[in-house]
């Protein structure tokens, strides 16, 4: 099994994230999100594996969420758009994300952290 967290070193929520998986002792590589954003294509499979509108990957209390007006702009986007956008500034994605790869290739994601969510995913077998 794989296990990826998409972070932000700043984010509270994301530091007890983080220190949740190493207290559990659940081996994981970490991506600063903002300094190197989800691509198209891993905003897409987290989209897949959590069963999540798109637009649950927007950080809506972020500043940047806010400052630019993504609630009025993201209204009038289609996926695509979304993903795209989101992959352009890693400021505007809901962090962390957790991505769960197992040895069968399947992928199960998690879009915040929410510590019995996380603990299912990294337990299945």
């Amino acid at each position: 099994m794989t296990v990826q967290v998409f972070h932000y070193a700043g984010c509270g929520t994301c530091k007890k994230a983080l220190a949740w998986l190493k207290a559990e002792r659940v081996a994981f590589d970490a991506h600063d999100l903002v300094e190197t954003p989800p691509s198209v294509a891993q905003l897409a499979e987290v989209l897949q594996a959590s069963g999540a509108d798109a637009r649950k990957l927007f950080n809506v209390t972020g500043l940047v969420y806010r400052g630019e007006g993504w609630a009025q702009k993201s209204a009038t986007m289609n996926d695509a758009e979304i993903l795209a956008a989101l992959a352009a500034n890693g400021r505007l994605i809901k962090r962390p994300l957790l991505v769960v790869r197992n040895p069968q290739g399947k992928v199960s994601a998690a879009i915040g952290f929410r510590e019995p969510a996380w603990r299912t995913l990294v337990e299945a077998p």
